[in-house]
Parts: C-alpha cells; structure tokens; sequence
C-alpha cells in the first residue's frame, strides 16, 4: 500500500531482460517488462489477454499452499483458510465493484497469499494479505485465521478503510487521470495503491515505493507465477 515496498517473497528469484514489443499473445506462467503509461499501444497487455478468474485461481493455489512456510510467516494456508481467500475474493467483488481478477493479482503481489502476513510500516500500518492502508483486518500471528478476518482483509484493501484509498478508489482515480476505462487504468491504479501517487507516463517510476509494481500486477494478470521475473527498473 502506500509509501511501502511490497512484501518480499523469497524463494521467488528476479533476472534481467529486454523490454516488450508486442502485446501478450496468451496465457502462462511468463514475465514481460512492461514500460511506459500502462496503455496497449505501448505494449501491455488488454484485459482480452488477461486469464479468467478460474486460470488465475488455479494458477496461484500452489503458491497459497506455500507462501508462508517459505517466507517464514507461521504454518501455511490449510485448504479450509485457501478456500475461504477465494469466497472473500467473490464477496467483496460483488460488494465493491472491482474486477475479482485484479483483487486476486494485487493479494498474489503483496503477500503471495498467505493469511499470516505480516504488519509491514514505512509510515502507515499495513496489515493483511493486500497490505491494506491501516486496515483492521489480519492474522498475522494468528492460526487458523478465521474466514471473518479473511474477508475484513480483502475487503480492507479493495474497498479502502477510514484511512485511505484501497482498490475501488484508485481505479476511479486513475480512470479520471487518464480518460481510460479499459486495461490501463487498472495499471494506474496498481500503481497508485503501491505508492499513493502515481506518474501516470512511466508507470515503472516508484515514487520511493516498488518500482516495478504495475509491470509485477500486468504480468499476474496473465498468468505469471514462478517464472524469473525480467524487471530493470
């Protein structure tokens, strides 16, 4: 969330590569540099080259089953707390508005999943799975985390809280800056919800906050997991 690097997931690698030409073709575990203002033309990809919400979900589960024990955050997800991610996921989608496969991405960069996340500060709390901006909801220490908590933390980072914006706020925001109501303003709005503000013509400008953060959530929408990531920003 705002003013804070994201989680940083371990046992996931980083690597260096060029830059795109071409949109993303289909789906699959692969990562492309994105660059730019986050529109088509500059090569990221069209919410048409984004996978469903069940490719996506399959695709993440593995990570959920693994994510805390690899980062060292207490006992992994069970299958009753993973199941319970994906109910909130659906809940809170149809309370806010928020395209469930963008909830999902921005769980996916921010905590990999994992239900014991956690509280980072770099100025502002950010507890839970999305990080959210001084939210309530968390489990962080806690086992089982209860689907209650579960909910409170997606809906914490989607639908914002008393202290700032969450998902359904930077999408408005940057669909207003940028005129767009198509793929771009959801990398706008990435953007924004990682670093509070955003320079909407390089959307790989951190602004102190992660630098590749847009790129990151463009590329989870397709289909990116393990793969190497290939930022140099």
């Amino acid at each position: 969330m705002y003013a804070k690097l994201s989680v940083t997931v371990t046992a996931l690698a980083a690597a260096v590569s060029a830059a795109p030409s071409t949109l993303v073709a289909r789906y699959g575990d692969s990562y492309t540099f994105y660059q730019g203002d986050g529109s088509t033309s500059r090569g990221w990809p069209a919410q048409s080259s984004w996978g469903s919400f069940d490719q996506l979900w399959n695709s993440n589960v593995p990570l959920m089953q693994k994510s805390c024990g690899w980062n060292g955050w207490g006992a992994d997800n069970s299958a009753t707390e993973i199941n319970n991610i994906k109910n909130a996921i659906n809940q809170v989608s149809a309370e806010s508005g928020v395209d469930k496969r963008f909830i999902l991405a921005v769980i996916m960069q921010e905590s990999k999943g994992c239900v014991r996340v956690p509280t980072t500060n770099n100025g502002v709390n950010n507890p839970g799975m999305m990080q959210s901006h001084n939210g309530s909801g968390s489990c962080a220490g806690r086992n089982p985390c209860p689907a209650s908590q579960i909910v409170q933390m997606v809906r914490d980072g989607t639908s914002g809280t008393a202290a700032g914006d969450g998902l359904k706020q930077t999408l408005a925001k940057a669909q207003s800056a940028t005129g767009d109501n198509g793929s771009r303003k959801f990398y706008g709005a990435a953007r924004l919800y990682n670093s509070g503000s955003a320079d909407y013509s390089n959307l790989n400008n951190g602004l102190g906050s992660t630098p590749c953060y847009a790129t990151d959530v463009a590329n989870r929408l397709t289909g990116w997991t393990l793969a190497p990531s290939q930022c140099r920003a």
